[in-house]
């Protein structure tokens, strides 16, 4: 009995290191939006200008994510996140010394290309370590890295940008990465890449059976949350919050962390009914402030169950994904990189124009709309709560 209890003990520590890389992809892509007029004034240029930084950060991980999986399918594994790692090391170096902007946006755009391997990586690394039953919390443990990025991780860096510099915060990544690179070569384990006979062409992992609806969902859900969160500061004031952004996104990060426990604990036996939940949870904050987000307690009571629904999203998703693709994971991960940066781009220039044209009130609708999509989609999400029998069948439909 205790050896059966051994086998199914999770290997805790390798997950977080796979936690902490992604925690630095986050907080690398994320740091300049609080450390954006200093960055300005270090580099000679408007804080429009130094905002670049953050979009070819997602440009690079938008174009590079696909291609760059499907180049190293056959790598091993551990060797491909140390060179991702390092990647970061580079760049977060350079972004620090750098006078020029043009160079700046160089180290950000490579930056962004390992972010986008990274990612792509992540999941199914996690995967690998556990048995099949245990996959959905060992994702959701590596993947806490991302709101505690969001929510603890930015405004500490935002903070120490005031005491010692933006320079100083991008140096400190770079110790970290290298600090993590040593920790991923001593404490995770180390995978074969595909075997040549073994890799699925992506029109072919795309055919597997459950991968369209989740991608669809990812697209429908994140484009949603971005249109909100990328203009949160007008939500907050036409609801008399004006000034107040700050605690509305602390309330959100709180909550996201509690939504990502949640996850954790269910999704290896609910994973399905998790998917839809979240996204009706999710609808109906987007409901109420379509209704009533005017005022505050509304907007209020609206965050918290956003956070909540927001805050296991990646982890279902991924989960799902990596469970319909099987050994085709990565190649699946990738696409999901890339429909969720697109859904980050898209939400800021969706939200923009229905800002400008009818208003801040068409913003919590666009929403909903794009959440009863998914919703839809959703419901075409095979049943994947037995976790094995879910991955032996996407095999066998690939080689049928």
């Amino acid at each position: 009995m205790s050896a059966a209890r051994a086998a199914d003990r999770l290997p805790v520590a390798a997950l977080l290191a796979l936690a902490s890389a992604a925690f630095i992809t986050i907080l690398t892509e994320a740091l300049p939006a609080g450390l954006l007029p200093q960055m300005a004034r270090g580099l000679g240029v408007s804080e429009a200008w130094a905002g670049q930084t953050v979009t070819v950060y997602a440009v690079g991980s938008l174009v590079a994510a696909i291609p760059l999986t499907a180049a190293t399918r056959g790598v091993r594994r551990r060797p491909l996140l140390l060179a991702a790692l390092a990647g970061f090391v580079v760049a977060n170096t350079v972004t620090a010394w750098s006078g020029s902007h043009a160079l700046t946006l160089v180290a950000r755009f490579l930056a962004g290309v390992c972010a986008g391997l990274l990612w792509a990586l992540l999941a199914g690394h996690a995967a690998r370590m556990v048995p099949a039953h245990q996959k959905g919390r060992a994702i959701a443990i590596a993947m806490v890295g991302t709101p505690l990025a969001l929510s603890l991780g930015v405004p500490a860096g935002t903070f120490l940008g005031g005491l010692v510099g933006w320079r100083a915060c991008f140096g400190l990544m770079s110790l970290l990465a290298l600090a993590l690179m040593l920790w991923v070569r001593l404490g995770v384990p180390d995978f074969a890449g595909e075997a040549a006979g073994r890799r699925l062409p992506l029109r072919q992992v795309l055919r597997l059976a459950g991968v369209r609806p989740v991608l669809l969902m990812v697209l429908s859900f994140v484009l949603a949350h971005n249109i909100l969160y990328t203009y949160i500061a007008p939500l907050a004031a036409a609801a008399g919050l004006a000034g107040q952004t700050d605690r509305v996104l602390l309330v959100f990060g709180g909550s996201a962390l509690l939504g990502i426990w949640v996850v954790g604990v269910l999704i290896d036996r609910h994973l399905r009914p998790l998917l839809l939940g979240s996204t009706v949870v999710f609808g109906l904050a987007a409901g109420a402030l379509a209704m009533a987000g005017d005022r505050a307690p509304v907007l209020q009571a609206a965050v918290v169950a956003w956070g909540l629904a927001f805050g296991g999203a990646a982890t279902l998703f991924q989960t799902a994904l990596a469970r319909a693709a099987g050994e085709a994971a990565d190649v699946a991960q990738s696409v999901l990189v890339t429909v969720w940066n697109t859904a980050i781009a898209g939400g800021g220039v969706v939200g923009g124009l229905l800002l400008g044209g009818p208003g801040v009130g068409a913003l919590a609708l666009a929403a909903l709309v794009l959440l009863a999509a998914g919703l839809a989609a959703g419901r075409l999400v095979q049943k994947a709560d037995s976790g094995t029998s879910d991955v032996h069948a996407g095999c066998a439909r690939a080689e049928g």
